[in-house]
């Protein structure tokens, strides 16, 4: 996989996942939906990020709901990463199923501030804040939660593990 690099919005504790996808907007397509992520906390964030930014946050990202939607639409908006103190487990494993890569980090959060460009190496499981020069050392992802997100997610490689069965 490649090394990702980008610009981090950061975030607090226990961020859910009504708030990452707020419930007033799951019947509007999909386009609509993404206007609204997280503009509870941070108003700005859903008009103002870029593809490539990186989520930064503290404690229990994504817990609440196993709302679905709410990796799916970080992913959407074009946010290369989300790196946390840790996670919650169904966040987690609905990120790596829908090929959003994502790292637990302990001390992320002290390390970097809002618009630190952040160099992650998921392999290595390795942070860099490019401003401070501080590197951190992540909790390895398994090489199978690698090949899932390298892939895409799930289904890329589902689709690609059916071809080479029908050759």
């Amino acid at each position: 996989m490649d090394v990702i690099k980008g610009r981090v919005w950061k975030f607090g504790d226990n961020v859910d996942t009504d708030v990452i996808s707020p419930s007033k907007y799951m019947e509007a397509p999909m386009d609509e939906q993404v206007k609204h992520v997280m503009e509870a906390i941070n108003p700005k964030f859903p008009h103002e990020v870029k593809t490539g930014d990186i989520i930064v946050a503290g404690r229990n990202f994504g817990c609440g709901s196993s709302r679905e939607t709410a990796p799916d639409l970080i992913k959407k908006l074009g946010v290369a990463a989300v790196v946390a103190e840790s996670f919650a487990r169904i966040f987690f494993r609905n990120s790596v199923a829908i090929g959003l890569p994502i790292l637990v980090c302990p001390k992320i959060s002290e390390a970097f501030e809002e618009g630190d460009i952040l160099e992650l190496d998921l392999e290595k499981a390795r942070v860099k804040n490019l401003n401070r020069n501080i590197e951190l050392e992540g909790e390895p992802l398994s090489p199978d939660m690698l090949k899932v997100l390298e892939k895409g997610g799930i289904t890329p490689l589902l689709k690609e593990v059916a071809q080479e069965l029908q050759k």
